[in-house]
């Protein structure tokens, strides 16, 4: 059982979304407005964030830029089909995934069950995964740990996800339909600007210590460089 924080302006959305998660097993709590859904993220172990785009005091997209200048709760925007420009700049800002409106209660349940699994936050009984390492650059499931020699990367879920299906094939190129199953599961409807949004956002963190693991195959996808192309 996860504890998942809904934040939407609209209560009959934060009744479905509500009652969809709890029939799976989540605990839920709820938030009105933007300002609401940081004090109670800042003040109680949450392990998700549902979070709606437009919202008042703060809307969705600069509760998720706080949130990730503070912590790395794995975030799911709410957003409207017109929206496309917020949800991709809201996945510029580190959210890991997004559900349009209007929505099936059950796609939904099924979203937050991938975002929690990426995150390691859904438990389970299976033996833990491995630390996978390739030069410097080393990734432990286990604590959700990405570090490049001695510095940490801080990952969202999904990045980090994506960037373990890069590693442990280093060299193999994958393409971002191959991605998207690998990070997401099969059956999501991610688009390649998704993918390239992740892909760029983790580039940037790793600019910040020096590092370029991942390359891109132009006209096929991504890969992590060989060990022997991975210098510290």
């Amino acid at each position: 059982m996860a504890t998942v924080l809904v934040a939407d302006d609209d209560r009959h959305i934060r009744e479905i979304v509500r009652f969809a998660l709890e029939k799976a097993g989540h605990k839920v709590m709820e938030a009105a407005d933007g300002a609401a859904a940081l004090e109670q993220v800042r003040n109680r172990p949450v392990d998700l964030v549902v979070l709606d785009i437009i919202m008042p005091e703060d809307d969705g997209l600069e509760v998720c830029r706080k949130l990730r200048q503070e912590r790395r709760v794995p975030i799911l925007f709410l957003s409207s089909r017109d929206e496309e420009v917020d949800r991709v700049l809201g996945l510029e800002l580190g959210a890991d995934d997004y559900v349009t409106k209007p929505f099936s209660p059950r796609e939904l349940v099924a979203r937050v069950k991938a975002v929690l699994r990426r995150s390691g936050a859904a438990g389970g009984e299976a033996d833990e995964p491995r630390p996978v390492r390739r030069g410097p650059l080393t990734l432990d499931p286990t604590r959700h740990r990405c570090t490049w020699s001695s510095a940490d990367v801080p990952l969202t879920a999904t990045e980090f996800a994506l960037l373990h299906s890069l590693m442990v094939t280093p060299g193999r190129v994958y393409s971002r339909n191959e991605l998207v199953d690998k990070a997401w599961g099969y059956g999501h409807h991610i688009t390649d600007r998704t993918v390239d949004s992740h892909i760029r956002r983790m580039r940037r963190k790793f600019d910040q210590v020096g590092a370029d693991p991942i390359e891109t195959v132009y006209g096929v996808g991504y890969r992590v460089r060989e060990c022997d192309d991975i210098v510290a």
